[in-house]
């Protein structure tokens, strides 16, 4: 049983903030196949089991197989299962995310400002800060999976 308060009721005026930030990245130009790829390889590293599940359904819908699913948390060794775009990505949402960590590596800002226009890698560095934002809500929360 989940005790804890639900956000989004208690501040909807932060919830609908974060709503916009949300609503401009759909609008960015940005693939939504490749955002969801990064909203869900940030999850997992977040292990929030309830944006997992949705941005998981959200690639299902767009028609991304099961196969590819199945290897997001691994796709440095998953081959030609992604993209060299999605790669580099997946890359950027990694060292973004792990910033304590990586301290983001002047390679991985060249690999992704390589392959990304200038307004393209500011959007998904704000979709990696968004999606590492709501980890962390529907974590400290403990919102379970829609399942």
């Amino acid at each position: 049983m989940n005790n804890r308060i639900d956000y989004a009721k208690a501040s909807p005026e932060g919830y609908k903030a974060f709503g916009g930030v949300y609503v401009a990245l759909q609008n960015s130009g940005l693939s939504k196949e490749l955002v969801d790829l990064v909203y869900l390889r940030v999850s997992q590293i977040n292990g929030c089991a309830f944006c997992i599940d949705m941005h998981t359904r959200d690639l299902v819908k767009r028609g991304v197989t099961v196969n590819k699913l199945a290897l997001v948390s691994v796709w440095r060794e998953a081959g030609e299962a992604f993209s060299d775009r999605e790669r580099v990505a997946l890359a950027w949402a990694e060292a973004v995310t792990r910033v304590a960590e990586t301290r983001v590596p002047d390679t991985d800002y060249e690999a992704a400002a390589a392959e990304f226009s200038d307004k393209e890698l500011a959007d998904l560095t704000y979709a990696i800060g968004l999606m590492n934002a709501f980890n962390r809500l529907g974590v400290a929360f403990r919102t379970p999976p829609q399942h």
